[in-house]
C-alpha cells in the first residue's frame, strides 16, 4: 500500500509538472520588459505594443503590429504565425506557415531585452533572418545607420550582437542606396512647402563625380539617406529593422549602392556574383533598447559593455562620449614646428596629408617616402611616428584603405592574387594560345555592363595569372569578348584550355580592383602590423566603400575592421584612432570620427553658416550618436582671431570634431598667429574642463553670433559674445556708399577692417572713411586681398594675411554706441567696377562667468 500511494503521488505531481508545462506552451499574448518599456507580443508573435514604463505613452502606432522575427527567402518576408512563450526556459517559439519552427532565447535586462536565434527547423531554402521591421511613432530623428529612432523624450533602437547580424532589411549588397529624401524634424520651425511631402525622395545633386556634388539642398528638410537600419514611414512614423543572411549561399546580386546617379545614368546598379564565406544566421542576436532620449548613449554603451561588443577606449574615456571629442590636425608641408603647434594649441592628433594618398603594398610598405624638414633633412615614417608618441602626439596617414592599384601593388600585377574580388565568372569554350585575341565563352553572364557600379568603365577579366581588357561582348553565339587586350597591366600573357574559368575583376572608382573577403582580411591584418611598425597609432581610411566590393555589405566592414584592431592590439598596439571617409553600421563601433569635407562646404568659421555638405553630415551623424563635423577647416592667414575662435565655439556647441588644416608657412606667415593661438589653447583649455552647460552650448549654436573666450585662472573663463555687422560686395565707388551698423551692446571703442575685393590686375586708388565727424583718408593703391584695419586706435594698411604693411595717421580713438549708427565708404580718386569692398566691424559684449562642471 506505502508503495501504491507513493507511485500514485508522484503520477499525480507529474500531471501537475506537464499541465503546468502545456499551459506554458500554449499559444497566448505575452509581454517582455526592461526597466524603461514594456512589449506586448499576441498569440501570432507580433509586437502590438512598445509602451513606456513610467508615463505610459505607447509608441507602437494605433492599429499596426510588427512581426518578432521574419523569415526571408527569394526576397520575400515570410511573417509567424504563431508565439509560443516558455517562461521557465525563457525561450519564444515561432512557427512559420512554411512548416519553419524558430526558436528565440529571451533575456530581459534591466535596460534591454537581449534575443537570439536558437534554432530554425527545418529551414525550408530561407536565406535571412530579420528582427523586425519594428514598426514606431517617432519621426523627429532617424539614426538610419544605426537603428535607432527618437523623440525629444524617448529612443527606441537595436544593436546587433554578432558581426552577422546587421542594420536593415535584406538587400543586394546589404547596403542601401543614397539619396534625399524630404523629412521635416520640426515642422512648425521648417514647414514644408506646398509642392513637397513627408517621405519624398530625390537622387542627390550634380554629377556625383566629386564629394562636393552629392549635397545640393540647403534646406533642414532635406535629408540624406546613409543607412537603412531605421526608416521613414510617413504613414505613421518610422520601422528599424536588422538582419542576418546566410552567408555560405553564393548570390547574384544588382547592387546601386552609394549615389543613385552615377556615369549619367538614373541608375548606375550593375550585376554582381557574391561569392559564399563562412557566416551563418544561426546564432544571430540583438539587443532591443527603449530608455528616455538622455539615457539613450549610456543604454547602447551598457549593451556594449555587457555583450563583449568593440568598447574602444581613447585616455579613459568611450570614444563615442561626446566629452570626448577633440579637434585633431592635418598637416601639409615641412615637419620643423609640427610638434610646436600641437603643444601649443593643445592638440594630440595628427593626420599627415601632405604625405599623399597612401596606397597598401605589402612589397613596398613605406612606398620610398620621407618625412620632410625645412633644412633638407629627412626621416623615415617609423622614426617619425616615434618620434610623435614620445611627444604625446597621435600620428598617422591619409590611406585608401583596400584600394589596390596596378603597377602600386604587388597583388595586382605584375602576377595578380587569386584573390581579387570579381563580377563575373564563367569559362571559355575553346583552347586560347598566349596569342589569340578572340577569346569566346559560355554564356554573357552580364559581361556587357561596363565597369562596376561606380560606372568608371573599368572592364578587365582575369584568366590563370593574366589580366586581360576588353569592351563589351557579343550577344549572340559565339559569345566572343570585343577590343580584347592582352596581357594588361604587365602581366604574362598565357595558354589555356577549354573550359578554363575566367572573371571579371571588380573594380574600383581609381580603375583599380580590390581583394575578396579572404585577402581583404590579409590587408587587415596588414594594416595592424604597419601601423604599429610605424609608430602610428592614428589612421584615415579614405575609400572606405572598398569594403562594399565583396558584396557583404556591413558584413565585410565588421569582418575588416575586427581584424585590424585584433592584429594591432596583437602587435602592441594601445588604442588606435581611426578617421574614415563615411560612416556605416558595421564601422560604427570602430570609428573616432568622420572628419570627411572641409572648407565651406562644410562650415565657414568666418561667415558663420553652415555649407549643404555640413548640413547634412551634421544631422545624419547626430542621429546616430556620431560628432557631428566641419571636416578639414584649414588655418587662413586672414583670419581674425574670433574667426578662429568660432571654429572652437560652434564645435563645442554642436559637439562637432574637425581637422585644423595646418602648414608651416601659412602660420609663420599670419599676423594674427600669437593671438589665434592663445585663444585657441583657451577653448581648449575650457573643452577639457567641460566648463560649458547645455544651455550655454546652445547659445554657441548661434549662427548670429561668435564668441571671445578668456581663461581668469586655471578653471575659470569668461566668455564674450560677439555680433560682426558684415557687408560684403560693396561698390568702389566715388559716391558714398553708407552702411548701418547695429551695436546692441554698450559703447566702445570701434574696431572695423575693409578687404579689397578686385580682379586680379585690379586695384584699389584711395578710400575714404567717414564716421560721425570723423573722415580717414587713406591715399594708397591696394591690390585684391588687402585690408584696412582700425585696431587700438590704429589705422593701417595689411598684407592678406594682416601684416602691417604702412600706418596711417589717424584722430583720436574712436567709439561706436550703443545701437544703430552708418558709416560711409568711397572711393576716393576713381571708381573701379573691378573691385569690391568687404566691411567688418565687430561689438563685444558682456562677460558671462563659466566653472568646470566636472
Amino acid at each position: 500500500m506505502k508503495y501504491l500511494k507513493f507511485y500514485l503521488l508522484r503520477s499525480f505531481c507529474a500531471a501537475i509538472i506537464l499541465l503546468l508545462s502545456m499551459h506554458e506552451l500554449k499559444a497566448q499574448a505575452f509581454q517582455l520588459q526592461t526597466q524603461y518599456v514594456r512589449l506586448s507580443i499576441n498569440a501570432q508573435g507580433y509586437i502590438t505594443s512598445i509602451k513606456e514604463k513610467k508615463t505610459g505613452k505607447e509608441y507602437a502606432p494605433k492599429g499596426l503590429s510588427s512581426a518578432l522575427v521574419s523569415l526571408y527567402k527569394d526576397k520575400k518576408y515570410i511573417l509567424p504565425s504563431k508565439a509560443l512563450f516558455n517562461s521557465a526556459k525563457k525561450e519564444i517559439v515561432l512557427t512559420y506557415p512554411n512548416g519553419s519552427v524558430a526558436k528565440v532565447k529571451v533575456d530581459q535586462r534591466q535596460q534591454y531585452l537581449r534575443l537570439q536565434l536558437q534554432s530554425l527547423t527545418p529551414r525550408n531554402g530561407v536565406d535571412n533572418i530579420v528582427w523586425g521591421p519594428y514598426k514606431t511613432n517617432i519621426s523627429k530623428t532617424i539614426g538610419d545607420i544605426i537603428s535607432v529612432v527618437r523623440s525629444d523624450d524617448f529612443a527606441i533602437g537595436m544593436l546587433g550582437l554578432n558581426d552577422n547580424t546587421t542594420s536593415g532589411p535584406p538587400t543586394d549588397g546589404d547596403m542601401t542606396g543614397m539619396y534625399y529624401y524630404i523629412h521635416s524634424p520640426d515642422p512648425k520651425k521648417y514647414p514644408l512647402p506646398p509642392h513637397l511631402k513627408e517621405g519624398q525622395t530625390f537622387t542627390i545633386g550634380g554629377d556625383g563625380n566629386n564629394d562636393v556634388a552629392f549635397y545640393s539642398n540647403p534646406e533642414e528638410y532635406f535629408r540624406m539617406c546613409y543607412g537603412n537600419g531605421a526608416s521613414l514611414e510617413p504613414a505613421f512614423g518610422t520601422s528599424i529593422c536588422m538582419h542576418s543572411r546566410d552567408r555560405k549561399m553564393e548570390q547574384m546580386i544588382r547592387f546601386p549602392v552609394l549615389p543613385d546617379n552615377l556615369d549619367g545614368k538614373a541608375n548606375s546598379a550593375r550585376y554582381q556574383l557574391v561569392l559564399p564565406t563562412d557566416a551563418d544566421f544561426m546564432g544571430s542576436a540583438i539587443a532591443f533598447y527603449g530608455c528616455p532620449d538622455s539615457q539613450g548613449l549610456k543604454a547602447i554603451e551598457t549593451i556594449t559593455l555587457n555583450e563583449g561588443l568593440p568598447h574602444i577606449k581613447s585616455e579613459g574615456k568611450w570614444i563615442k562620449d561626446p566629452s570626448s571629442y577633440r579637434p585633431d590636425v592635418a598637416w601639409w608641408g615641412v615637419h620643423d614646428s609640427l610638434a610646436s603647434y600641437c603643444k601649443q594649441l593643445g592638440l594630440k592628433a595628427v593626420q599627415d596629408e601632405g604625405w599623399g594618398e597612401y596606397y597598401p603594398n605589402p612589397s613596398n610598405r613605406w612606398g620610398m617616402k620621407k618625412i620632410s624638414f625645412s633644412g633638407g633633412q629627412a626621416m623615415s615614417i617609423p622614426e617619425f611616428g616615434n618620434l610623435m608618441q614620445k611627444n604625446g602626439i597621435r600620428y598617422g596617414l591619409h590611406t585608401l584603405c583596400e584600394f589596390l592599384q596596378p603597377n602600386k601593388n604587388s597583388d595586382v600585377s605584375p602576377v595578380p592574387s587569386d584573390s581579387l574580388a570579381i563580377m563575373m565568372r564563367t569559362s571559355i569554350t575553346k583552347n586560347l594560345s598566349s596569342t589569340d585575341t578572340i577569346i569566346t565563352v559560355a554564356d554573357t553572364s552580364y559581361f556587357n555592363e561596363f565597369g562596376g557600379w561606380e560606372g568608371n568603365h573599368t572592364n578587365v577579366l582575369k584568366i590563370g595569372k593574366e589580366l586581360i581588357e576588353y569592351n563589351g561582348i557579343t550577344k549572340t553565339k559565339p559569345y566572343t569578348f570585343l577590343h580584347v587586350k592582352r596581357g594588361f597591366h604587365g602581366t604574362k600573357q598565357g595558354a589555356y584550355a577549354t573550359g578554363t574559368t575566367i572573371v571579371k575583376l571588380q573594380p574600383n572608382c581609381y580603375h583599380g580592383f580590390a581583394p575578396d573577403m579572404n585577402l581583404q582580411e590579409v590587408y587587415a591584418d596588414y594594416y595592424g602590423k604597419w601601423l604599429t611598425e610605424g609608430g602610428m597609432d592614428y589612421i584615415d581610411f579614405d575609400g572606405l566603400e572598398s569594403c562594399m566590393y565583396q558584396g557583404h555589405g556591413q558584413y565585410s566592414f565588421k569582418r575588416f575592421f575586427r581584424k585590424l584592431f585584433d592584429r594591432y592590439k596583437q602587435n602592441g598596439g594601445e588604442y588606435l584612432k581611426v578617421m574614415g571617409s563615411s560612416l556605416y553600421e558595421g564601422n560604427w563601433h570602430y570609428m573616432s570620427v568622420v572628419n570627411v569635407g572641409g572648407g565651406d562646404h562644410m562650415f565657414s568659421p568666418v561667415l558663420n553658416k553652415w555649407g549643404i555638405e555640413g548640413k547634412d553630415m551634421r544631422y545624419v551623424f547626430e542621429s546616430n550618436y556620431m560628432p557631428a563635423t566641419f571636416g578639414i577647416q584649414s588655418y587662413s592667414g586672414d583670419w581674425s582671431m574670433y574667426d578662429a575662435e568660432n571654429l572652437q565655439a560652434k564645435s563645442l556647441g554642436w559637439n562637432a570634431t574637425y581637422m585644423l588644416g595646418l602648414s608651416q608657412q601659412t602660420v609663420e606667415n599670419s599676423a594674427e598667429k600669437s593671438a589665434i593661438f592663445k585663444a585657441f589653447r583657451t577653448w581648449e583649455n575650457a573643452r577639457a574642463l567641460q566648463v560649458f552647460s547645455p544651455s550655454q552650448k546652445e547659445k554657441l549654436k548661434d549662427l548670429n553670433y561668435k564668441f571671445h573666450l578668456e581663461q581668469n585662472g586655471e578653471s575659470s573663463f569668461t566668455l564674450f559674445p560677439v555680433k560682426e555687422n558684415r557687408s560684403r560686395n560693396i561698390e568702389y565707388s566715388t559716391l558714398a556708399q553708407v552702411v548701418e551698423l547695429q551695436n546692441e551692446f554698450e559703447t566702445q571703442p570701434l574696431e572695423f577692417s575693409i578687404r579689397i575685393q578686385a580682379a586680379k590686375d585690379a586695384l584699389a586708388d584711395g578710400i575714404r572713411i567717414k564716421w560721425g565727424a570723423e573722415e580717414l583718408t587713406i591715399n594708397k593703391k591696394m591690390s585684391t586681398g588687402q585690408f584696412i584695419m582700425y585696431k587700438n586706435s590704429a589705422l593701417f594698411i595689411a598684407d592678406k594675411n594682416r601684416n602691417k604693411l604702412e600706418e596711417i595717421s589717424s584722430p583720436n580713438k574712436l567709439w561706436i554706441k550703443k545701437g544703430k549708427s552708418t558709416i560711409e565708404v568711397q572711393a576716393l580718386n576713381a571708381a573701379n567696377d573691378k573691385v569690391k569692398l568687404e566691411l567688418v566691424v565687430p561689438v563685444i559684449g558682456s562677460g558671462e562667468k563659466l566653472k568646470p562642471s566636472i
